[in-house]
């Protein structure tokens, strides 16, 4: 199962990719008589975005083929949710980047940090330059959603828990963080620095994790990439790390590493790539200081 949302929608109604179109579920309860939660993240809490996959799997060609669509390409599609979710992610989780960083960590204790819920855009809206925070990176990654209700996962568990991947972009004030270690929290804080979507992928369309191919690209030009195989620590590893400090509720995301950061200044436009998966693209704008009372 393939989830976008559709900025069109106002309210932001969940559609189901398949094939080069894009079906409303709104207009699948409205064909059909279902009753789907109608948006990406009330779809996971209510745990009824696993009971859809199912569904579409029996019977998804019988049901969806005379249901109006949109053509992908024409799909305005916006960020996949908004709300009070948990954002985490771990550091120097590919070889070659912790090589090159001289950065060796702990033996089974990824570096992990929190992203608020103010850090969160989708795709096409602006990563925002935070006046006098100095440099700015912006590295590609793959994030675990979390599906249902867990804690005390197992690695072998960790596939069965989350209700697909995310594309992500996870921006950093590496001025901030030069200053000291400790401020790694803070340098990843400011909003807009966590870019996700443009669509969920359930594992049913994935295959083989460890083949996908993660790239960071700069204004089209792809600047780093790597596959799953060469993280330190496996998505599932670091799934069941998390788990164990904390209960991980639908709609969480995890990040689990990038081959590399790039160097992003107001005009640019930063990307993930991951396979034939929709790339998830943001512009680069200094930010305009106003005050929100």
């Amino acid at each position: 199962m393939r989830l976008v949302t559709l900025a069109e929608s106002g309210q932001g109604s969940a559609g189901i990719v398949t094939g080069d179109r894009v079906i409303p579920l709104t207009g699948v309860n409205e064909s059909l008589g279902t009753t789907w939660p109608t948006t990406v993240l009330g779809l996971l809490r209510t745990g009824e975005a696993a009971a859809l996959s199912g569904w579409l799997r029996e019977r998804g060609g019988e049901v969806l083929s005379g249901i109006p669509s949109i053509p992908l390409e024409q799909a305005q599609l916006g960020p996949l949710y908004h709300g009070a979710v948990n954002v985490w992610g771990v550091g120097a989780n590919f070889r070659e980047k912790a090589a090159n960083m001289a950065v060796v960590p702990p033996e089974m204790e990824p570096i992990c940090f929190l992203k608020p819920a103010s850090t969160m855009i989708g795709p096409g809206q602006a990563i925002l330059l935070p006046d006098g925070a100095g440099r700015i990176t912006a590295e590609a990654e793959i994030g675990l959603v979390i599906g249902r209700t867990c804690k005390h996962v197992s690695p072998e568990e960790a596939p069965h828990v989350i209700a697909g991947i995310v594309l992500t972009l996870d921006m950093t004030a590496q001025d901030v963080h030069a200053r000291n270690p400790r401020f790694l929290g803070r340098s990843k804080s400011y909003d807009t620095f966590f870019s996700f979507g443009p669509e969920l992928v359930g594992m049913d369309e994935i295959g083989d994790l460890d083949a996908l191919d993660v790239q960071t690209v700069l204004n089209g030009s792809v600047r780093y990439r790597s596959c799953v195989s060469d993280m330190i620590y496996s998505p599932w590893l670091i799934l069941s790390y998390f788990s164990r400090m904390m209960t991980l509720y639908p709609g969480d995301i995890i990040m689990t590493g990038t081959p590399g950061s790039v160097d992003i200044q107001e005009g640019d436009t930063a990307e993930c790539r991951v396979g034939t998966l929709i790339p998830l693209r943001n512009p680069v704008v200094q930010e305009r200081i106003r005050t929100i009372l």
